[in-house]
């Protein structure tokens, strides 16, 4: 006879089905006993486990007997006819208790969960949305919902129930990637009523409900929550629902580029990678293996500095990436910095998100949501990530993948077993080249005629070296530029700087190399020397020419020639024209003989020249990009400091974009060493680069150290920049809660003091911050507040600028009149100051209110005067943004074709820059399409 299908459910109410009829499941115990194993099928559950599930602590004495008749009734109505002691299909003893064999086929728990891995797994945002509504339409209730509430608790069954929850936010997630919000809000919906205090699941309802155009209504929700978090819970939103509630404000519910970029970060292969055959046969075999790419680390003993860990993971990583086709990345997490210069991961995090094309200002706020974000990019990519130089396990755990198909390397000197244990990630430790393999990587250096004959120097200096691959290549860098001196000599020189080979042979490895160090600087010039001493005082990651000309107070040719020196030795190496990083060894090496041979005196001036020239260039390119904003001259700098010349705002950009992580790292060093003033500086110096480029939250941290470093000072005007910097940065990050207090505290510092002008340019922060709640009046108040103050102080360029910000909050208020009034006479005065940039804005203000006021000819010429502008200037975001405005306004006169001209332009530009506001030209460019299908 055939057998009868039956299917089992336990997500809602118990229930059996043979052939299609609901059998009875008889009284509440034996419908738990059964809910019990279908949750746990495939898995024996113990006797005692069951008693305690059905009675709790006090079972009665008959517990296991009533077991055994439930299981008995049990067995009856799923198998009818089965002997009783047969084996029957889905229920057997197991292990001291009883499974139940189910599959997906016939469970729908099973079912569930096999669709939302496949999910997971899905390379489309569209098929996950689709999998995961399918897997969600699996639940009528909360799991056994009919069984007592008591019973439940004790099962267990509550951590499923939070599989739904779980699978109801990826489905939320894949939805708003895929743009399908509309697929899950009844899903989101029924969850986060059913669950209001919820706020990952709120967050997800809020950027939902604005992505298929419910906008008042999310910011009901988020108001709606708070006010629950306050009353029952006492507390302010978490940082995820905060971002989401100022994604709808910003209009910006999706982070995703429009076309996601293909990094290729990888740092150069070594050309004469050699030693390592059976190591990189071991990696390469894990990378083989099938099935998902896992996370793969190398480790070194801890202190193996030199190793060759790094060399070893590019070259194994150059070798497979043709598997990766969604591309590398690539990031120094500088663990054992000798600076101390340790990479956080929200750094890290945020690097990466730039690398796949996220814009900054659509990074969201606070390291668990740019995770959030990381790992959603990655999502059903194949990509190979190597993080380099790691510190420990908490530094790397945030930049792993959540999902298979990446290949994740990751090497440290440390062993990082919580790697191991907590992410199955796979050891695998280097230790020295022996004596065989060490002679290979002289001879691929060398090549094999210079080794001939020498096979008593070679095995003495590769004892010397004690098999480490850095050290080796010192000596292999300076026998190659003595091709002459034979190797026996060389290896004299080496025995004669060690002093002998048992005081090489110690446990410290830093130490161990010290002597091939200071072996390869005796034989550069005094001058080399000298400045390879004082790059230990760098606070890193890489020096250029004019700043180690500063350092060193020499020109720059010769800075240059030094440098070079230094990398014919192999003690430097030139990563990128002009720019030379140090191995972390030789750095510490570096700083240690600094200590050791130049004065603290000398040292401070040394640091003080570096950071200077850092401070007056940046205060150059500072003046380039904002002309006319509130200066704060750095005063004179140290003697044989001067600022590089800078050709430009282009040419100041690319200065800043090139020294931008060194500037970071000068900002702490100074802080850090006393240097207080100088942080506040630079930090504030930073600001226009900081802002036009989005890297907000960098901004944010630098101005926390500049405010910090003000509030030492004990000087009430450098507190008030310090707080006016910081709300700032908060303001662009949405966290108005915190930059509002600060602008008012700043607002009264100034006013103490009598300073107009910043009391002026606070009144423009505090107007800004109006705007971005909705609050235009407001926004006007503050910035005519600041107009009045300017006109009395007669600084015209920052009059010439918020006339234009109060023509433009006339504007969106449709007071298009005044609007013209204040703007043109903006532009009157910006074209005396010959501000460019400030003249493209207002023209773009202007356009606006003549095509408000219905004068479309007159806005389509100012807004293409801004265009010109912006295209002078090389500023594509904004020139993209004006092209819209021009076709909007074309379709306003009913020029359909130059209409869609405009939006494609603007579209192609928008796409190469990877910004979500191509979807919106998309949408512009769809309904036109539509239109005209329709005439």
């Amino acid at each position: 006879m055939p057998v009868e299908p039956v299917e089992f459910s336990v997500l809602g109410p118990v229930r059996v089905r043979r052939s299609g009829a609901e059998l009875g499941l008889g009284g509440p115990q034996e419908r738990a006993l059964l809910a019990l194993l279908l949750v746990r099928a495939g898995q024996p559950v113990a006797v005692s486990e069951i008693v305690g599930v059905l009675w709790g602590p006090r079972p009665p004495h008959s517990a296991v007997n009533v077991i055994r008749r439930h299981v008995g009734s049990l067995r009856r109505l799923v198998e009818p006819g089965l002997p009783a002691r047969a084996a029957g299909r889905w229920l057997a003893r197991d292990a001291g208790g009883y499974r139940w064999a189910a599959d997906a086929g016939s469970l729908d728990l099973l079912r569930f969960r096999g669709l939302r891995e496949e999910a997971r797994q899905s390379d489309a945002p569209a098929r996950a949305v689709e999998l995961l509504t399918e897997a969600l339409a699996l639940w009528q209730a909360p799991v056994a919902a009919q069984i007592p509430a008591e019973v439940r608790e004790r099962a267990g069954f509550g951590g499923v129930d939070r599989e739904r929850l779980a699978a109801v936010r990826e489905a939320a997630d894949a939805a708003l990637l895929a743009g399908l919000p509309e697929a899950v809000l009844p899903r989101l919906r029924e969850a986060a009523a059913d669950n209001p205090l919820d706020e990952p699941l709120s967050a997800r309802l809020v950027l939902a409900l604005a992505a298929t155009g419910r906008r008042t209504e999310a910011l009901g929700v988020y108001r709606a929550v708070c006010s629950r978090l306050a009353e029952e819970l006492g507390i302010d939103p978490g940082a995820e629902l905060r971002d989401a509630h100022r994604a709808v404000l910003q209009d910006t519910y999706s982070v995703l580029p429009a076309s996601a970029p293909v990094p290729a970060q990888l740092p150069h292969d070594l050309p004469t990678f050699t030693g390592r055959d059976a190591e990189l046969n071991d990696v390469l075999a894990l990378s083989d293996a099938d099935g998902p790419a896992e996370t793969v680390v190398i480790s070194a003993i801890g202190g193996m500095a030199g190793i060759g860990k790094t060399t070893l993971a590019v070259h194994w990583a150059h070798r497979v990436a043709d598997r990766f086709p969604d591309g590398q990345l690539y990031v120094n997490l500088r663990g054992f910095d000798p600076s101390g210069a340790v990479m956080s991961p929200g750094e890290a995090v945020r690097l990466f998100l730039d690398a796949l094309g996220v814009p900054p200002e659509r990074v969201p706020h606070g390291l668990d949501a740019q995770v959030a974000l990381y790992r959603s990019l990655l999502a059903g990519r194949r990509l190979l990530i190597l993080l380099d130089n790691a510190r420990d396990t908490d530094q790397v755990g945030p930049l792993l993948p959540g999902t298979p198909g990446c290949l994740t390397i990751v090497t440290s000197r440390s062993q990082l077993p919580g790697l191991v244990s907590a992410h199955g990630a796979h050891a695998r430790t280097l230790r020295p080249l022996d004596s065989e393999q060490a002679r290979a990587f002289l001879t691929r250096r060398l090549g094999a005629a210079r080794l001939t004959g020498e096979s008593r120097a070679v095995a003495e200096i590769t004892a010397l070296c004690a098999g480490l691959p850095l050290a080796l290549a010192c000596v292999a860098a300076r026998s190659a530029a003595h091709p002459q001196f034979p190797l026996s000599a060389l290896a004299a020189e080496l025995r004669a700087a060690h002093g002998s080979l048992d005081a090489f042979s110690r446990t410290d490895t830093a130490a161990n190399v010290a002597a091939v160090f200071s072996w390869s600087l005796g034989a550069v010039s005094p001058g080399a020397a000298r400045l390879f001493r004082l790059l230990g005082l760098h606070p890193g990651p890489e020096v250029s020419v004019p700043a180690a000309a500063a350092l060193a107070r020499v020109p720059v040719r010769e800075a240059r020639r030094l440098l070079d020196e230094l990398a014919g030795v192999h003690l430097v190496g030139e990563h990128a024209p002009g720019r030379y990083a140090l191995h972390d060894l030789l750095r510490a090496h570096a700083a240690e003989l600094a200590e050791g041979e130049h004065p603290e005196d000398d040292r401070a001036a040394a640091a003080d020249r570096l950071y200077a020239h850092y401070l007056h260039t940046t205060h150059a390119a500072d003046r380039l990009l904002a002309p006319h904003a509130d200066p704060l001259p750095p005063g004179q700098p140290p003697e044989g400091v001067a600022a590089e010349p800078l050709a430009g705002d282009r040419h100041a950009l690319a200065w800043l974009s090139a020294e931008y992580m060194v500037l970071l790292a000068v900002i702490d060093a100074a802080a850090n060493s006393g240097r207080d003033r100088l942080a506040c500086l630079l930090a504030w110096s930073l600001e226009p680069f900081f802002d036009r480029r989005g890297h907000w939250h960098d901004w944010a941290a630098a101005q926390r150290t500049a405010l910090a470093s003000a509030l030492r000072l004990s000087d009430p005007a450098w507190e008030a920049r310090g707080l006016r910097g910081l709300a700032r940065a908060e303001g662009r990050l949405g966290l108005h809660d915190l930059s509002r207090p600060r602008l008012r505290r700043a607002l009264a510092l100034f006013t103490g003091l009598d300073d107009d002008f910043g009391r002026a340019e606070t009144h423009r922060s505090l107007g800004w911050d109006c705007d971005q709640r909705g609050d235009l009046p407001g926004a006007l108040r503050h910035n005519q507040q600041a107009l009045d103050l300017f006109r009395t102080g007669g600084h015209r360029a920052a009059q010439a600028s918020v006339l234009n910000s109060v023509g433009w909050y006339h504007a969106l208020l449709g007071q298009y009149r005044q609007a013209l009034g204040h703007c043109f006479e903006a532009l009157t005065l910006l074209q005396d100051l010959d501000d460019r940039y400030g003249q493209a804005s207002t023209w773009d203000s202007i356009a606006y209110a003549q095509h408000g006021l219905g004068r479309h000819p007159h806005a389509l010429l100012g807004y293409h005067n801004a265009l010109t502008l912006y295209r002078e200037l090389g500023v594509p975001y904004l020139e993209a943004c004006t092209l819209v405005h021009i076709g909007d306004t074309h379709l306003a006169t009913g020029a359909t074709d130059e209409a869609d001209a405009a939006w494609h332009q603007a579209l192609t530009l928008l796409t190469s820059l990877g910004h979500p506001d191509a979807e919106q030209v998309r949408e512009r460019l769809s309904k036109q399409g539509d239109r005209r299908d329709l005439a």
